[in-house]
């Protein structure tokens, strides 16, 4: 019976790295879906009437290609505040190595970026900054949790 309960012990941190990574993807993904929503129901809601029920990725090049810049850039922000969260979520659950859990979250983020790019593609512009922005954003998240945690 020792024999498992030590492989238990084993799979706790690792188990916590996935959930730490694992909420600061879940808490990104939120904070950006507000923003976006936001963003197309107050910001420009002439845009995010074009943009509903619209599911042919054709259709929806057609919208984001049509997009004010300036709700382009609130998008961004969203990636930016959503990454910092999630980083700060990660750094938090992932305390044993707070840089590390956030970054590892910067990279899933960047990759998820990349594959919604493929998707919809955006101006070149942002896929530029949606390959530089996750990373450094996450990793400010984890830079404010270690602020907030009180010295021992």
């Amino acid at each position: 019976m020792a024999h498992h309960e030590g492989r238990g012990r084993a799979m706790q941190p690792i188990l916590r790295s996935v959930a730490a990574v694992i909420a600061g993807f879940a808490v990104a993904s939120v904070v950006m879906m507000a923003v976006e929503t936001v963003n197309g129901k107050v910001l420009y809601p002439e845009l995010g009437t074009m943009a509903e029920d619209v599911t042919d990725r054709e259709a929806l090049r057609e919208v984001v290609a049509s997009a004010p810049v300036g709700s382009l850039l609130v998008v961004i922000l969203g990636w930016l505040l959503g990454s910092t969260a999630g980083g700060y979520v990660a750094a938090r659950i992932g305390a044993s190595a707070p840089e590390g859990h956030a970054l590892a979250l910067g990279v899933l983020l960047t990759l998820a970026g990349i594959l919604n790019n493929l998707l919809v593609p955006p101006p070149p512009w942002m896929w530029v900054i949606s390959v530089l922005l996750f990373v450094p954003a996450a990793w400010l998240g984890a830079r404010l949790a270690q602020r907030s945690v009180p010295a021992r």
